[in-house]
Formats: structure tokens, C-alpha cells, sequence
């Protein structure tokens, strides 16, 4: 069979319950993705690498967990350099060395080597990675001191990616589109105080509302454009949507049964449908290998959103489903995602897999589809799902994962069993009326251990029932943070710990 094209689309902050065949009782209609999910196969237990959106990103394209990175909690802001090593294979650049065409469209958000009027370098003045009171003003007035006429490096071109189009991230400045290596435009204004987004420089006219629609416009022309090539292509297309700011355009508005973010899905959905139908026309769908997934879970309140509790007042929409936590927590619904992969000539339709897998497996799956074996230095994390996505969906491709939150906090995940090595799971406040509703109660112990396969909702603490068990998943933990066992059968130790 010749080599699939794969197209990854990665929706933003998008809960596992937001998507209907995830959830019967969803107020928000997703046919496109249940379409795609009755023609290919939906994963019922896929987590993403971290609760948070960078660290999750970076582990998707290097195959690598990020707190073996220099960023051991939290995410990158504005004027931050890039996350991903400069020697550090990504998935965009293994598979341009096996005769790939690769090309990036929307949100980056894993930090630039920005140019600056006085040749200093941001992270000389800003501390990378940190953004408390003193460093977030500093950071607002660091935006003067960039040359946004001059190329950007350490993004998308650098990283393996023939092509790039997008922003950096969607509520930070510059308010520009990004093209390859530069801006398209100077930034001469500073953005409008009523528009969502933190301080900086604009574009004249900047609209929110414009990013969805012009990267879906642009990743249609390039999957109709590249019909008839001889080479396949890897278009990795990670949306600014349902993340805040939440900017549904006009012909969605109204579409679900839960207010903006609701409409905002029913938006991503269409995304989902424009790809679909470009790969019809293009007559490539059989060999393409389309997944659809999000970075992590549903959103908290915001400036312009209710979030994610006062949905299920509201709405009796839980973006969530039956999961316990939301984005930033170390709880199922921080990290479990929806995910849905289509391949007709490589996946049997209408198949549910509820194997564990991580987003991070990408890079050892295309190895896998490719033939060609990962260097040395890649994907120390990642395993192949290939055998999954063969149908062969009763047998584990990894026998543990390992999940973050965002202020750090570790949790390991063996067959049915998930222990949180903390005294809470949560890094944001659950409302007391949802603890009451759920029936979840306060303990005193240090760690936190629940049986997914009875309790997924992770409403009974077994760490004192089980000690046995928290030190063996304790030690293994321990064992996998110190680099001393690896995840991926191609990794080494000295891999793991450089």
C-alpha cells in the first residue's frame, strides 16, 4: 500500500464531552465528527500529554514527555523561546525525510527566537516560562523592544515544516498572521481594549473572527492542491478554536444548545466537514490518515465564556462528560480527549477502541506506517498505535502512561489503575455545588488512586485501601521521571536523561 498522506487536526481546550459520540446527552451537534467517527475508529481512552496546551503540543510532535524539557510546569508566554531543542527530531521533520511534504496551518504556541531593536534576546529580561504580577508587566512592555520586520526564528520552518501559516497564539500579541518565518504584515497598533486578548501590537483591522475561516480556507487549497502529487503529505493543523477568545462567526451562532463555546464547537465540526469534503474532491480520502483530537480538556471560566461548571448549570451540557477535572488538572477530564482516526484503506470502519494512548504516540505510529525507524533521539515517549489502528484493538500497545498538570503535579496510569501523586488531582477550585452534585468528598491521605474500570468518574479514594499498590506505582513513577525505565521500546536510558 502506498504511504498515507496524514492530516492531524487539534482542536483547543475541547472537552471529551463535548463531542456527541462521545456523549449521548451533548448539546452540541458534531455531525461531521460523527461521521468521521462511523467511518473510521474512536478512541475511548486517549489522553493528551499534559492538562495544558504547550506542554501537550510538544510532546505531540517530539514523541517526548515536555517536563523532560526545560519547562517542568506551566506553559510558554509571550516573547518566549522556542520549547522544541534545535536538535530535537519532530514528527514533521522524520517524516520530511521520508519524502514527506510537510506543512503547518494555525496556532504554534511553543515559543519563537524573536528579533529585537537592541539585539538582546527576550529571556535575557523575561524569566522563560513564568508569568506571575512582576513578569507579565514586564512582558507587556517587552512587546516594544521586538523588530517585527525582521524574520522570526525557531518556529514551525525550524522544526521540520517546508510551510507555515497561522498566529502564535490567539489571546496574545502580535494580532498578525504568520507566514513561514515572518510576519505578513507590521503590527502598528495597539490592540483595541475591548477585544480578548492581553496587550500588544495589532495589525490594522485585526478580527478575531477571521482565523477559523482562513486556515480552513488555506488547509482545503492545500489538500486539493497537492492531488496529484507523487509524494504524500503530513499537514498538521492545530485550530485556535474552542479556546478562548471565543468567536464563533455568524452562521454558527445559535447552532448548539450551549451558549458561545457550544456554537464555537458546532464551528470546529464544520472544520472538520470542510477537510472531509476537500478530501472527497481531491479523491485522496481512501489514503489519508485524517485524526481528529484536542490539546486537553474543557476550559474554566473566562472574560467571555461561563466555563466549563456553569455550563452544566446552565446548559446541562458537561463538556467533560463523566470525567472528574478539567483543563490544568491531573483528573481524567484534564487530559482524556476526544480522538477519532479515518484511514479507508488502512482502518476498518465503525471500530471503538478503548485501549489507553497518548498523543505523544504520533511520532512512533508514523515510524510505524513509514517503515523507516526513528534516530536516535526521538520519541523517547511514544508508541506505536499502528496495531490499534489495524483493528487489532484487544491487545494494549502501552502498558502505562504518565499525565502532568500544569502546575506540576505527576499521575501514572497502569491497566484500570490511575494514582495521583498528590493530595488533590485538581489545580483549579471545584465549585461546592458540583463536588455535592458528583458526590465527591474530601480526604486527608497524600495521594490520590482510583480504579477507572469501576469508578471513572473518580469519586472513591482506594490509597488507603491499596498501599501495595501506590508504592509500586509510586516507585514506577519515579523510575520513569528519573529516565531509569522508558516508555517506548526504541528509547534508551540515555535517551531519556540527557
Amino acid at each position: 500500500m502506498k504511504t498515507p498522506n496524514i492530516i492531524y487536526i487539534l482542536a483547543d481546550d475541547m472537552g471529551y464531552g463535548d463531542m456527541q459520540c462521545n456523549n449521548a446527552d451533548s448539546k452540541i451537534p458534531t455531525p461531521n465528527l460523527n461521521r468521521l467517527a462511523a467511518g473510521g475508529m474512536r478512541f475511548t481512552d486517549a489522553h493528551a500529554g499534559s492538562s495544558v496546551c504547550t506542554p501537550s503540543r510538544y510532546s505531540i510532535l517530539t514523541g517526548r514527555h515536555c517536563w523532560r524539557s526545560r519547562l517542568k510546569k506551566g506553559i510558554v508566554w509571550e516573547w518566549d523561546a522556542p520549547l522544541i531543542e534545535p536538535d530535537r527530531p519532530t514528527v514533521a521533520s522524520f517524516l520530511r525525510d521520508q519524502g514527506y511534504r510537510t506543512a503547518c496551518l494555525g496556532k504554534w504556541h511553543l515559543g519563537w527566537d524573536w528579533p529585537t531593536l537592541d539585539g538582546r534576546h527576550p529571556n535575557e529580561t523575561l524569566t522563560f516560562g513564568h508569568n506571575d504580577r512582576e513578569v507579565r508587566e514586564m512582558r507587556n512592555q517587552f512587546g516594544d523592544q521586538i523588530d517585527y520586520s525582521k524574520p522570526i526564528s525557531g518556529g514551525p520552518i525550524d522544526c521540520g515544516f517546508d510551510s507555515y501559516f497561522g498566529v502564535d497564539v490567539p489571546n496574545f500579541p502580535p494580532y498578525a498572521w504568520f507566514e513561514d518565518n515572518h510576519l505578513t504584515e507590521v503590527p502598528t497598533e495597539e490592540k483595541p481594549e475591548a477585544m480578548y486578548g492581553n496587550p500588544g501590537q495589532a495589525v490594522a483591522d485585526w478580527k478575531l473572527e477571521a482565523m477559523i475561516p482562513e486556515f480552513t480556507r488555506r488547509a482545503v487549497e492545500f489538500i486539493e492542491s497537492s492531488a496529484g502529487d507523487e509524494n504524500p503529505y503530513f499537514l498538521y493543523f492545530p485550530l485556535t478554536s474552542p479556546h478562548s477568545p471565543i468567536v464563533p462567526n455568524e452562521e454558527f451562532i445559535g447552532k448548539s444548545g450551549c451558549g458561545n463555546y457550544g456554537d464555537f464547537v458546532c464551528e470546529v465540526d464544520w472544520v472538520v466537514g470542510q477537510v472531509m469534503h476537500a478530501l472527497d474532491r481531491a479523491g485522496t480520502t481512501e489514503n489519508t490518515l485524517l485524526i481528529f483530537t484536542s490539546d486537553n480538556g474543557p476550559e474554566n471560566r473566562t472574560r467571555d465564556s461561563i466555563g466549563v461548571y456553569e455550563r452544566v448549570r446552565e446548559h446541562q451540557h458537561y463538556s467533560m462528560g463523566d470525567l472528574r477535572g478539567i483543563k490544568r488538572d491531573a483528573w481524567e477530564g484534564g487530559h482524556r480527549v476526544p480522538f477519532v482516526a479515518s484511514w479507508p484503506a488502512g482502518i476498518p470502519a465503525g471500530l471503538q477502541c478503548d485501549q489507553t494512548v497518548c498523543l505523544s504516540d504520533l511520532i512512533a505510529t508514523c515510524a510505524d506506517i513509514t517503515g523507516a525507524s526513528l534516530p536516535q533521539n526521538a520519541g523517547e515517549d511514544s508508541v506505536s498505535m499502528l496495531p490499534l489502528l489495524r483493528g487489532a484493538t484487544n491487545e494494549p500497545t502501552r502498558d502505562c502512561i504518565v499525565h502532568h498538570s500544569m502546575s506540576g503535579k505527576f499521575a501514572i496510569r497502569e491497566g484500570d489503575w490511575v494514582f495521583i501523586d498528590s493530595p488533590n488531582g485538581g489545580d483549579n477550585e471545584e465549585p461546592d455545588w458540583f463536588r455535592q452534585h458528583r458526590g465527591y468528598v474530601s480526604h486527608d491521605y497524600p495521594g490520590e488512586l482510583f480504579n477507572l474500570k469501576d469508578d471513572l468518574s473518580e469519586r472513591y479514594n482506594r490509597f488507603h485501601d491499596e498501599p501495595e499498590l501506590v508504592e509500586k506505582l509510586s516507585a514506577r513513577l519515579s523510575r520513569i521521571k528519573a529516565g531509569e525505565e522508558a516508555q517506548a521500546s526504541h528509547a534508551t536510558d540515555r535517551e531519556l536523561t540527557e
